[in-house]
């Protein structure tokens, strides 16, 4: 009965994708590596997780998981499908997103607070926690940035250096060495330039009632929800669950590749990790639905 539910929501998503994507070229993500119109699977969460708002790897089989409320780490065991451990390291708060580096945890709060929770194996484990007064409104997404020694950390809103700037996202980063944050943002995003190469590539995104007089323009609203950075390629993947989007940059803060989720696979995509030999998983919260991890395997192109 499993593998039947399975095989027909394998299916209906591919009917669904190949219906929304039409004459439009969406090619990109399969020259990155995936096929993110159909998953290779779809794991159900238990409703502890009902409001998952980040996911990180922990190894092959574990996925490391925080949700908005409560201050728990939901040890998930994709192949046993259920939580194995959980970790209280703090009270309630709004928790975001999570990040595994070696034998620590970091866990970010809506405010900008950081836990950083060591030897979280250990039922004796340690934490701390770091004031970042990063500007901008409602932290959101977190990752690990290996090759610099540091967490990448992004607001969820509009995130100017002097003055709100509409067009600016800033990712700004966290030195794991100093525990403080960098005077300047580590990448600014120019959503002017999302914006342009969606219609260069005439990529299908959202797009604005065309008023008179003004050329039509794409409805990107470019609200991050979570940040990850790919374990092979150091590309950034970055959704934004309010259209929902899922885009590729590189470490410059260029864009690279883009598409438009199928709201039915991802109702609310809150979270994204990868696995070191680069599978790809997306976590969506269960207001608008029930909650998921959404899997897909890594195919790199070959040339």
């Amino acid at each position: 009965m499993r593998r039947l539910t399975f095989f027909l929501f394998f299916l209906t998503y591919g009917f669904i994708s190949c219906g929304q994507t039409g004459n439009v070229t969406t090619s990109c993500f399969t020259n990155i590596g995936y096929n993110i119109s159909v998953p290779d699977k779809v794991y159900p969460i238990p409703p502890t997780l009902y409001e998952i708002s980040g996911i990180t790897e922990i190894n092959p089989s574990t996925l490391a998981c925080v949700q908005d409320e409560h201050g728990i780490i939901f040890m998930f065991d994709i192949n046993k499908g259920q939580v194995i451990r959980q970790i209280l390291f703090a009270s309630e708060g709004d928790y975001e997103d999570i990040a595994r580096v070696d034998n620590k945890l970091y866990v970010s709060r809506s405010d900008g607070v950081i836990n950083e929770i060591t030897d979280f194996e250990s039922a004796s484990f340690r934490r701390a926690g770091y004031k970042t007064e990063i500007a901008g409104n409602d932290i959101e997404g977190m990752c690990h940035d290996r090759r610099n020694n540091r967490l990448l950390i992004a607001p969820k809103e509009f995130s100017g250096i002097d003055s709100i700037k509409k067009n600016d996202r800033y990712i700004y980063s966290f030195d794991l060495a100093s525990k403080k944050v960098a005077d300047k943002p580590a990448l600014l995003i120019d959503l002017k330039k999302v914006k342009r190469f969606a219609l260069e590539k005439r990529i299908r995104v959202p797009m604005k009632d065309k008023k008179k007089g003004k050329a039509e323009e794409p409805d990107i609203r470019f609200r991050i929800s979570a940040i990850g950075i790919h374990p092979l390629t150091n590309r950034l993947f970055v959704i934004s669950s309010a259209e929902p989007m899922l885009f590729v940059f590189d470490m410059k803060g260029n864009i690279e590749c883009m598409e438009w989720l199928n709201k039915d696979m991802f109702p609310q995509p809150e979270g994204i990790a990868f696995m070191k030999n680069g599978d790809m998983f997306i976590s969506n919260e269960g207001l608008k639905g029930s909650p998921t991890i959404v899997r897909f395997n890594f195919r790199p192109a070959k040339f």
